[in-house]
């Protein structure tokens, strides 16, 4: 009991000198070749700040405080120097501030070439019919023809979605934009790249002052008022030739001749083709007459 009272009295006396001496931390020496950089907030580009220590007075009582140093990397060409990281160089896609200015440009297009689509443009713009630069052809207003015969507003078409008509067709230009939505919706898919693409389409019938299937005593065909074409062929780039004639229940061309009638079906009110009757064996007839029950494709 003696032995504890004595180290406690011990202690006591002692208590002050350990407290003199060890109540404040020692300073951290200073390290040769780092310098200090100022404080940085972390929208100044601190994304990593780094502590580093602080060259300071040796006042006992300065306020001793670590500082920061701003994000540096090894730069990539000379190794051992550093250099401040730019923010648009921060992230997965970096990238060089002065990636534009270093960028390739363009050149521009020759003169040459622009002068020849302003060209092309006018011109489809001077050939076009129907409010339509697609449907080429030329205004020829009204015809008049024997009777009920006639076309109030017609049209001599000659070519429509880069199609060529072989002869040109003499229409309305209501007819004349069902034609457009088949070739470009029917014709034109249904062909594809076979041939070389298609070239033309062979019209055998337009404008005509006759009855149905020219019989006698028939009413007036829809030919009669500028409403209907009849095709009998379409022509590809390499020179062949699909025809109604001869095709429609071939193993080459047939399945696309088929599908060309199906498309006609909706642009045209009256679709006819080689299975309808023995008038229409070897071509298409189409015609924009409008039925209460919808089109008519036989």
């Amino acid at each position: 009991m003696k032995r504890w009272a004595a180290y406690l009295v011990a202690a006591v006396i002692a208590g002050p000198v350990v407290a003199q001496d060890f109540v404040r931390p020692v300073l951290r020496p200073q390290i040769p070749g780092l310098v200090d950089a100022p404080s940085l907030t972390p929208d100044e580009g601190n994304i990593r700040p780094v502590v580093r220590g602080a060259t300071a007075t040796t006042s006992a009582g300065s306020d001793i405080r670590p500082v920061v140093r701003p994000f540096e990397r090894p730069d990539l060409a000379f190794g051992a120097q550093t250099r401040p990281l730019f923010r648009a160089e921060i992230g997965l896609f970096a990238f060089s501030p002065t990636a534009i200015a270093r960028s390739l440009r363009p050149s521009l297009r020759p003169v040459s070439i622009e002068t020849a689509a302003v060209e092309r443009r006018l011109a489809r713009q001077r050939g076009q019919v129907c409010g339509d630069p697609s449907i080429q052809g030329t205004a020829i207003g009204l015809v008049n023809g024997a009777g009920a015969c006639g076309i109030d507003a017609a049209v001599k078409l000659r070519s429509v979605a880069g199609v060529t008509l072989s002869p040109r067709a003499t229409i309305d230009c209501r007819t004349a934009r069902a034609l457009k939505t088949w070739v470009e919706r029917g014709v034109l898919p249904a062909v594809g790249s076979e041939g070389g693409g298609v070239s033309s389409l062979r019209v055998v019938s337009h404008y005509a002052c006759r009855t149905r299937n020219n019989q006698p005593g028939g009413r007036l065909s829809e030919h009669a008022f500028g409403r209907a074409i009849d095709i009998a062929g379409i022509r590809l780039r390499d020179g062949t030739e699909m025809t109604l004639l001869t095709d429609w229940s071939s193993a080459d061309d047939g399945a696309q001749l088929r599908q060309m009638w199906r498309a006609a079906c909706g642009p045209f009110g009256t679709v006819l083709g080689p299975e309808a009757n023995r008038f229409h064996r070897d071509h298409f007839h189409f015609d924009t007459a409008r039925y209460r029950s919808g089109s008519y494709c036989r």
